[in-house]
């Protein structure tokens, strides 16, 4: 039995903590956030749903000294927080020497975490960046599909989280902070193309796909949902790339808006008032997004082509998930916080050994399938 910790407490964080206690057999469980109405939020939720009583400290994370000794006495702990202070935790958890798993967000971060794995071996930790819905189990179902193959050449993903009910005109509810969305929506995205990994604009590529009693759905690239995989896999299969499903029309609204200027971060000078764009973007557009229809779907799904058995074979990984009626999970929430948990109980099982990882290296396909089966995913495999 281990002791565990997540570091925030909304969300994803609470969806996290109760799959802790559903599934990772914890000696104890203390949910860290500096916001009190969060933290007793998440507390009564867990006990409400599991009886488990979860320890709960009111701390600033900014607070160095008081974070790292609230550390010592545990095992793992989960960045459940903006991804801009993951860094800054990697840092704390080889001072702490506690274990560490978080939801990502950001590739250059990664890569800096990443460059401390002697460190983290030095501190006998094990510490795995990106985890979550996408990048996360988007790598996972990745490598479900590529598993088999004697040889893979192709890989393509596609993963959105959607409203079950659509409303026009925007057709799509926030079920994260919209920083994270725009921040997904600006730059360019790491493929492998030809065997070398390339940089992809974001909107680029637009194609329609049929998924079975939701319709047709529209893709496109979108920012860093591949995480490190690019890297790890250049040279070693043709293909590999990414794209973000929406309803119809999503797309084309969104490039209006950054052909417009609305993704811009620099200040503008209107009438002596300077304003950053995308402030204003995001002031106007934000509470047209939250809709208070919080009932979601979630879809992913994968591709791999390759030789296999001397035949050329095409092997697709789908899963969907629903907004659970019973737990008031979203389904996007289930995905980010139960995939950081199956591998925050992988490291647990000592399964991996200390340093850093990246998520491809550190879970499987196979046990991630074995993890998402255990908590009832409907995982859908096809060869052809």
């Amino acid at each position: 039995m281990k002791k565990y910790c997540i570091i925030g407490s909304g969300r994803q964080g609470t969806a996290a903590a109760f799959d802790i206690v559903n599934h990772g057999n914890p000696k104890s469980l203390t949910i860290i956030d500096s916001n009190n109405n969060n933290l007793e939020g998440c507390r009564d939720k867990i006990k409400k749903l599991t009886d488990f009583d979860v320890d709960i400290l009111n701390i600033d994370i900014k607070d160095q000294n008081k974070l790292i000794q609230s550390l010592l006495d545990i095992d793992i702990f989960l960045s459940s927080v903006p991804y801009m202070f993951n860094l800054y935790l990697t840092d704390i958890a080889i001072k702490s020497k506690t274990s560490m798993v978080d939801l990502g967000g950001h590739t250059n971060n990664v890569i800096k975490q990443l460059e401390k794995s002697k460190e983290a071996k030095e501190a006998g930790i094990t510490i795995v960046p990106d985890c979550g819905m996408g990048p996360g189990m988007n790598v996972s179902m990745a490598l479900l599909a590529m598993e088999g193959f004697d040889e893979v050449e192709e890989v393509r993903v596609w993963d959105g989280g959607l409203p079950q009910e659509p409303k026009p005109p925007w057709n799509y509810n926030l079920f994260f902070n919209i920083a994270g969305l725009t921040n997904e929506y600006d730059g360019n995205a790491y493929f492998i193309r030809n065997g070398k990994v390339a940089e992809v604009p974001c909107f680029e590529d637009i194609e329609t796909l049929e998924f079975d009693n939701i319709g047709n759905l529209e893709a496109a690239v979108t920012s860093g949902g591949l995480s490190t995989m690019p890297w790890t896999f250049e040279n070693k299969i043709k293909l590999l790339e990414n794209k973000t499903l929406r309803y119809k029309g999503h797309w084309e609204q969104m490039i209006a808006f950054r052909q417009l200027g609305l993704f811009r971060e620099e200040k503008l000078k209107i009438d002596n008032v300077e304003i950053s764009p995308r402030d204003f973007y995001h002031t106007l557009l934000e509470p047209k997004l939250e809709q208070n229809n919080l009932k979601d779907i979630c879809i992913m799904r994968t591709e791999a082509t390759g030789m296999l058995n001397g035949v050329k074979t095409t092997k697709k990984v789908e899963c969907i998930e629903k907004y659970n009626e019973d737990t008031k999970f979203l389904a996007m929430e289930m995905w980010t916080g139960f995939h950081a948990s199956m591998v925050m109980q992988h490291i647990a099982a000592s399964k991996i050994e200390s340093g850093a990882y990246p998520i491809e290296k550190a879970l499987s396909g196979n046990d991630f399938y074995n993890y998402a089966v255990s908590r009832n995913y409907k995982i859908e495999i096809k060869t052809s």
